[in-house]
């Protein structure tokens, strides 16, 4: 059954209908039962007002306040007779803070407050949103629905003129109270947006504004506003400004347009003010809690990357690209050349196209503004404070600072709506220092890998010899690339006019110690070999050498051979002495095709004191070759399989008959093609090709 019988109101479209309407449905709702400390009292006023000030303000036009009360609930609808729907307004997404952020919400807060809502559409342009609120019980879960509403009621006289309305205990209660439910159900812009309203109908002035400036450097804007506008639509004279208390860096004001001839109510405006404050402190700090774990998160991912890479180049192209747009219209990176001078090493824009001019802008050897040049020059010898510039535009320039030296300069161009703030001054200067320990690293690797590349080369003779009758060729694959240096090698040295020392071996381990044991291995047995000692003896004294370092860990396998030429009266080829100790057999490829692995196996040298060694003797005639190799081709593996003996005999086999770089050529890309796994091992190749030759008597 009914307890108040049901109305229907019309208002004109007057920026005062919206409070008298919410005066009106004030009253009602009072006489109904439901009193000011009843949530569905703010519930109501809430909602119908968001729905009143929209229909003023989008429609234009006149609009129509409905209302029903039972027992069970309470029934509101508002409609207006606009060009468009109204709810297609109300649920645009609204600016945070701005002129029109105290409205396009209506539909958003119905959703969450209300127990089922619905709208309609006339033939006759009316436009119409209901909804219902429950009296006596939680609100149920928001139904969307365009169920028609309840039947309209005969037209009630226009609300009479209720007067000037002074504070008193209710009133004041009002504005400064908001059931913790509602209050709850609201985002910061929404539950000042209320504050204002109500501060608006309790003083009952023209007009209320509140005017916030963050401190970001946009400086101040209007963040809601109900009634004229304090800052447009009245003489400067009328505006009372009260100082919102608020912790720097947030300022602001209310301003209040009293009517004309009113007394202004000042302390009840700093009531208010007070309470706003508090809604935009701690709306501003719960941003200022995300912004900074926004940025943590962001700093960790600027780590993650710039940690990912030791290549200088890529590092330092990574740098401009995670401070834009972020942090700037664009950004740059100067690094100094060997003579100290700065090098434009890396920029990016926002914007691609402007990408070219700003790199004749920043390019040191062409048009960069000589203050500009004075400033990264003087962050390169080490200023610490960030120096500011105002061409190619305004922007920030920091020193990137590892290890008490300066290894560059980052410039960052300020953000297009803005000037830099103290925040993005900090963030900028955290990310220099971590951009400048990635540089600092990569450049560190590169000298270091730059080092052991030219100590691998040098323990490989830089070129093979090339006499008539014999044909040499050899490759070698290291692991890596990068600043590790493995203990594969080969060497082919003339001991006499018609001879040389070809051995290839395989020092145990990697890096500064293997390497200095290879050298060591091959510089040893080339004095030994070119003093007239046999192979066997020279390789006994050899191990004698290695053991006397006392490091049983860096042994080595080895496969030596003394090839001689011979002439053609003798049949023409070469003999080959070979010699293996520990090292895996070497493959004799003939000229017809046929393969066989040659030599006899015996000890590493550098494991016991006493090395068993046998010497073979083999000869090649013209067109066979012999193939050495590490055990990186034998033991190349695809999955649990391995290349192995056979699969290397096949592939030499495929190269019989062409010359010895073919013979590697063909052995090479056998093993490539076996597995496209990583290697996890170095691969030496070397080849001897017997060939026809004339006897010069050199070699």
């Amino acid at each position: 059954m009914r307890t108040h019988p049901g109305r229907r109101t019309r208002f004109p479209p007057a920026a005062d209908s919206p409070r008298h309407a919410r005066r009106l449905l004030r009253q009602a709702l009072d006489a109904a039962g439901i009193g000011e400390d009843d949530e569905l009292f703010d519930t109501a006023l809430l909602l119908a007002g968001e729905l009143f000030d929209n229909a003023v303000l989008h429609a234009g036009t006149e609009f129509e306040l409905e209302l029903e009360i039972t027992a069970d609930d309470v029934w509101i609808a508002v409609s207006d007779r606009g060009a468009g729907p109204l709810e297609l307004h109300l649920a645009q997404p609204r600016q945070r803070y701005g002129r029109k952020a105290s409205h396009g919400r209506g539909l958003a807060m119905v959703q969450r407050l209300a127990a089922s809502w619905g709208t309609r559409h006339d033939a006759d342009g009316t436009h119409q949103i209901w909804f219902t609120l429950n009296r006596n019980e939680a609100a149920d879960p928001p139904q969307d629905t365009s169920a028609v509403p309840r039947p309209q009621t005969p037209a009630a006289p226009a609300p009479p003129d209720l007067g000037r309305f002074w504070p008193n205990g209710d009133g004041m209660r009002r504005l400064l109270h908001l059931p913790a439910t509602v209050g709850a159900s609201l985002d910061a812009p929404e539950l000042i947006a209320e504050l204002v309203r109500r501060l608006h109908e309790v003083l009952d002035v023209d007009g209320v504004a509140v005017e916030v400036d963050t401190g970001d450097g946009s400086g101040t804007r209007q963040l809601c506003r109900q009634g004229l506008d304090p800052a447009t639509d009245v003489p400067p004279a009328r505006v009372l400004h009260v100082a919102l208390p608020l912790t720097a860096p947030l300022r602001g004001r209310l301003q209040v347009v009293p009517r004309p001839g009113a007394a202004a109510a000042l302390d009840i405006a700093e009531l208010a003010a007070h309470r706003i404050a508090l809604a935009i402190e701690a709306d501003w700090l719960r941003a200022a809690d995300r912004r900074r774990r926004a940025w943590m998160t962001y700093l960790a991912d600027t780590s993650e990357l710039l940690g990912q890479s030791l290549d200088v180049g890529l590092s330092v192209a990574l740098v401009p690209q995670v401070v834009v747009p972020r942090l700037g219209q664009w950004s740059a990176v100067h690094l100094p050349d060997a003579a100290g001078h700065l090098q434009l090493a890396a920029l990016t824009h926002a914007d691609e196209d402007a990408i070219p001019e700003l790199r004749d802008a920043l390019d040191p050897g062409a048009a960069l503004p000589a203050a500009l040049r004075a400033q990264l020059t003087a962050l390169l010898r080490g200023s610490v404070a960030p120096a500011w510039f105002s061409v190619p535009t305004d922007g920030i320039a920091v020193a990137l600072t590892a290890a008490g030296r300066g290894v560059g300069v980052l410039t960052v161009g300020r953000p297009t709506d803005r000037p830099h703030s103290p925040e993005d001054i900090a963030l900028i200067t955290d990310i220099a220092r971590r951009a400048a320990l990635a540089i600092d690293n990569a450049q560190r690797t590169a000298l270091h890998v730059q080092t052991s590349q030219a100590f691998q080369q040098a323990l490989l003779p830089r070129a093979l010899p090339t006499p008539d009758g014999v044909e040499f060729a050899a490759a070698y694959l290291p692991v890596s690339s990068g600043s590790d240096v493995g203990g594969d090698f080969y060497d082919v040295v003339p001991t006499a006019p018609d001879r040389w020392l070809a051995s290839i071996g395989d020092v145990c381990g990697k890096g500064a110690r293997a390497a200095a044991r290879t050298g060591l291995v091959r510089d040893v047995l080339r004095v030994l070999v070119r003093d007239g000692r046999p192979l066997t003896r020279a390789i006994e004294l050899l191990n004698d050498v290695m053991m006397e370092a006392g490091d049983p860990s860096q042994f080595c396998t080895l496969a030596a051979a003394l090839i001689s030429r011979v002439g053609p009266h003798d049949g023409g080829g070469l003999d080959v002495d070979l010699v293996l100790a520990g090292h895996l057999q070497p493959v004799v490829v003939r000229a017809g095709g046929a393969t066989e692995l040659i030599g006899r196996h015996g000890t590493a040298v550098g494991l016991v004191e006493r090395v068993q060694l046998t010497c073979t003797r083999h000869h090649l005639d013209p067109g066979d070759m012999l193939l050495a190799y590490t055990d990186g081709v034998t033991e190349r593996r695809n999955g649990h399989d391995e290349f192995g003996a056979e699969r290397l005999l096949t592939a030499a086999s495929g190269a019989a008959g062409r010359t010895a770089a073919r013979l590697v050529a063909s052995v090479r890309a056998a093993i490539e093609v076996f597995s496209v796994d990583e290697r996890h091992d170095d691969i030496a190749l070397l080849a001897v090709r017997a060939g026809p030759g004339q006897h010069s008597g050199g070699g």
